[in-house]
């Protein structure tokens, strides 16, 4: 697959197949991402790799403490504390868009919150991939993590499989920490689902807009 078909095709998955997927592929997925750039070539990645029952535990006392109302706080702030346009209208419309795809009206909380829900449990996917990094680094290498990630998904689709990157992942990073034996140093950035995609799923065929490239560009001779 050439890597402009990779671009066109990834999507965020958020319906899996119950297929398991072999670790030698998981490891063929990191063995070509890790040739990501970083500066200096700090390669300041830490990835854990959670399947089987682990992953199980792990996504039912997430989904339990968001149940219980317990704030899902993330190591650092992700989002902006104040939207301004034209980030608040695009995230609008994601949000608007991914439930009138599932159908959910606007009045239907309960359904609201279960599909919210359905984010602690990386929708899911057969494999989680958690991604930390020591507290000691700084912004570049949130800049470097996002290659990083990026080279992932493009590397996973390549290869048969779906991805879904997700900041929700990075909530309760206390719980995640004490579960997988990761010290408070190890910071923890965002998660990401993987496996294989349920094309059935209506929530599959949810797209949303890009910005054409001359909204975004400036030229100069």
């Amino acid at each position: 697959m050439k890597v402009s078909d990779a671009l066109l095709a990834r999507k965020s998955t958020r319906a899996f197949l119950e297929r398991d997927v072999d670790p030698q592929l998981i490891q063929e997925i990191l063995n070509l991402a890790r040739h990501a750039p970083s500066g200096t070539n700090t390669q300041p990645w830490q990835v854990a790799v959670v399947r089987g029952e682990t992953r199980k535990e792990l996504t039912q006392a997430r989904e339990n403490a968001f149940r219980e109302g317990i704030p899902g706080r993330m190591d650092y702030q992700y989002y902006p504390l104040q939207w301004n346009e034209p980030f608040k209208s695009r995230r609008r419309a994601c949000g608007l868009l991914l439930y009138e795809t599932l159908q959910i009206s606007r009045e239907d909380k309960q359904r609201q919150r279960d599909q919210w829900a359905a984010n602690y449990r990386a929708f899911d996917a057969p494999v989680i991939l958690f991604f930390f990094m020591e507290r000691v680094m700084e912004t570049g290498s949130y800049l470097d993590y996002g290659m990083f990630l990026q080279s992932i998904m493009l590397a996973a689709e390549a290869l048969g499989l779906a991805t879904c990157p997700q900041a929700a992942l990075g909530e309760y990073p206390d719980l995640v920490r004490r579960r997988l034996g990761y010290p408070e140093s190890s910071l923890l950035l965002a998660g990401m689902a993987l496996g294989y995609a349920d094309e059935s799923a209506a929530i599959n065929r949810y797209r949303t807009a890009r910005e054409d490239p001359e909204n975004f560009t400036r030229f100069y001779s």
